[in-house]
């Protein structure tokens, strides 16, 4: 214990050092020499692996503490954030993808309001690309379902487009399976919606085994399909509204097996700003590709008692087997712990970027 605590000593001597020089915390080729001499002084493989693993989190703890010594110099991670008072609603454009009927139709609506000027595309990545062209000020796009996981294909797409998450909203889905006006189940062959839509319903599909499961781009899409079609051996798995919205007969309600299911979707516009009340930030990061380097960015979130409430990976284009990690932590960008979390993560990171404050 005296030893530990004379290194901490020794510790806060080299974060005013590296205070007064302008010196950055991590150095990964210092690090990796000293851990090879301590490793090569030990006997027997065991030992020079034990080693290894002691000064590597004797190293992880000492960045850490010398982190929140220069925050508490006023050394924060820059955000690049402007926190404001409540977001933009007056005269604002909102795209999502899909159609009319579409859950991603139904969030827009609950965020926005029944009277926002609301409009679709066909594809996710057409309606970041209205933001960042300027003819939408948000787009809605889904990004988790609580029974079906991630929409793996949007964490891609916040990598590739330069926008920021502001707020989040939350659908409950309730799956219909609808038909053409006068079709019964007895007249059923094919049916049509989003591959998420028909997973969460693959309990009730898979009693019907002669029924053939087709995907389509969305949920609404393939309720309009059928329609078109004119085929009563042709339905669709989607919302009630849609069916409203199309004509189409309700064979069967609620078929999603997960009742308490709720899909979340994201509020994304082209400034980086959070609200004075937000309470969750979205970063992602890319670590080097070596033994404990996860477990040491995530280590900047428990010492400054930040609370991780999601992690999803996505495999990073053109680099086999390497990854990118996408995180969700409890607090706002004002906020020193997270701040100080924040600039732990960058200096170790191979890239790091700040999603969103909402």
């Amino acid at each position: 214990m005296e030893l530990f605590e004379q290194r901490m000593a020794l510790c806060r001597d080299v974060a005013e050092f590296k205070i007064a020089t302008g010196k950055p915390v991590y150095d990964g080729r210092r690090e990796k020499e000293k851990l090879e001499a301590v490793r090569s002084q030990a006997h027997g493989e065991f030992n020079r692996q034990g080693v290894y693993e002691l000064f590597s989190q004797l190293m992880t703890v000492s960045r850490k503490y010398q982190y929140r010594l220069l925050a508490e110099h006023g050394m924060y991670q820059d955000t690049g954030f402007t926190m404001v008072e409540a977001l933009k609603r007056d005269g604002v454009r909102i795209v999502y993808q899909g159609v009319e009927g579409a859950y991603s139709h139904c969030a827009a609506l609950q965020y926005f309001g029944e009277e926002a000027d609301v409009y679709h595309v066909p594809f996710f990545e057409d309606a970041l690309v209205e933001v960042e062209e300027g003819r939408a000020d948000y787009a809605v796009l889904p990004i988790e379902n609580s029974s079906a996981g991630a929409v793996s294909d949007n964490y891609d797409n916040l990598v590739k487009h330069n926008l920021y998450i502001v707020a989040e909203t939350q659908v409950a889905v309730n799956h219909c399976l609808l038909g053409l006006p006068g079709a019964r189940l007895s007249d059923i062959r094919q049916v049509y919606s989003h591959p998420q839509a028909l997973m969460q319903s693959s309990q009730y599909l898979n009693e019907h085994r002669q029924w053939q499961q087709i995907s389509a781009a969305n949920t609404a899409g393939a309720a309009k399909q059928v329609l078109a079609e004119k085929d009563k051996s042709h339905a669709a798995v989607a919302s009630e509204i849609s069916a409203k919205l199309y004509g189409l007969q309700v064979l069967e309600r609620g078929i999603n097996h997960n009742k308490d299911n709720v899909t979340r979707f994201i509020i994304l516009c082209k400034e980086p700003v959070y609200r004075k009340d937000a309470g969750k930030v979205s970063i992602c990061f890319e670590g080097l590709h070596k033994s404990g380097s996860l477990y040491n960015m995530l280590g900047n979130f428990i010492y400054n008692d930040v609370n991780m409430v999601m992690i999803e990976s996505r495999p990073i284009e053109g680099r086999s087997w390497e990854y990118r990690f996408f995180v969700d932590v409890e607090g706002s960008l004002s906020d020193g712990g997270i701040r100080n979390a924040l600039k732990g993560i960058s200096e170790e990171a191979v890239s790091m970027r700040i999603l969103g404050n909402y």
